[in-house]
């Protein structure tokens, strides 16, 4: 029987590419006007993971349009679909809005992050218009010249304890998992989604910090290589920083704070707070958290 994923997957066939019809289908009518910017960033998605806020990823990407969309990794999360396979249609329907927006027009540049670090053999090759590459070079409309990458190279975990890395990630799972829980709570209280192990993690990061200062680090390298400011994901935490006059930005991520990157037509780059401007609910998908009420009465 064919699959979502088949259909997604389109092959080539003798007679040239099949188009799925999904791709030219009409957008659903929504109550907001589309936010036109030049270029938007988005990282950490972590696809194929119940804490992944695919609801509200689809409600954002419906609801903006960009000449370049940079996808800054973990977009897939390899490690834990290694571990068993977790896929529901709100993750397919990421996947779909991604591969739309290549097909109308937008550049989508994916770099590989270490979550999905399996695509990084195949760097320099396009998938459905989606260039995927291992760094980029981003020029804003001023001038500025930004290195975007994911970012785990500069992080001293990962980087030299990859046996620390993985035990921070099982710790990590089961924060998200109380996270799930305690949202699912929020909802049958009619309350907004807010994040548990955000805070959780804010607070665990200002009493001991990470072993060697990742921002700083990838600042660094953004400054030997003589460029004016960096953009990258990897820590999940969104924020715009000056260091010894380059720019450190960073998108956030789609598991805790639900953050992105804007540049507008001027050049000027600010966070967008998705949750924070819907409220924590989304128009795309009325029943946001359904996966979540089903994995807690499962235990799953």
């Amino acid at each position: 029987m064919r699959t979502q994923m088949d259909t997604l997957l389109e092959q080539t066939t003798s007679t040239g590419t099949r188009i799925p019809e999904w791709l030219d289908l009409p957008d659903p009518k929504g109550f907001r006007p589309k936010r036109k910017y030049r270029t938007i960033w988005i990282s950490d998605v972590h696809l194929g993971t119940r804490g992944c806020n695919a609801e509200l990823l689809v409600d954002f990407l419906r609801s903006v349009e960009c000449q370049t969309l940079y996808l800054v990794g973990d977009i897939v999360d390899g490690w834990r679909l290694r571990k068993g396979w977790y896929w529901p249609d709100a993750h397919n329907e990421v996947v779909r809005r991604i591969l739309k927006m290549a097909h109308r027009g937008t550049r989508v540049v994916f770099i590989a992050g270490n979550h999905d670090e399996m695509l990084r053999d195949y760097a320099g090759m396009t998938f459905g218009g989606v260039e995927l590459v291992l760094e980029a070079v981003h020029e804003t409309v001023d001038g500025r010249k930004l290195l975007v990458t994911h970012g785990d190279a500069f992080d001293g975990v990962v980087l030299y304890h990859k046996w620390l890395a993985f035990l921070g990630d099982k710790a990590y799972s089961m924060l998200l998992r109380a996270n799930i829980a305690f949202n699912a709570v929020r909802r049958r209280l009619k309350m907004p989604y807010w994040s548990l192990s955000a805070y959780m993690k804010k607070k665990v990061k200002n009493a001991v910090q990470y072993v060697c200062s990742y921002e700083e680090a990838v600042a660094s390298e953004a400054i030997s290589r003589g460029f004016d400011g960096v953009v990258c994901g990897h820590i999940h935490c969104a924020e715009i920083r000056e260091f010894s006059g380059i720019t450190y930005y960073n998108d956030g991520d789609w598991v805790e704070s639900c953050t992105a990157l804007a540049e507008d037509m001027t050049g000027h780059i600010a966070i967008i707070d998705w949750v924070a401007e819907t409220g924590g609910h989304d128009s795309a998908f009325p029943a946001m958290g359904a996966t979540a009420d089903a994995a807690m009465e499962t235990g799953t």
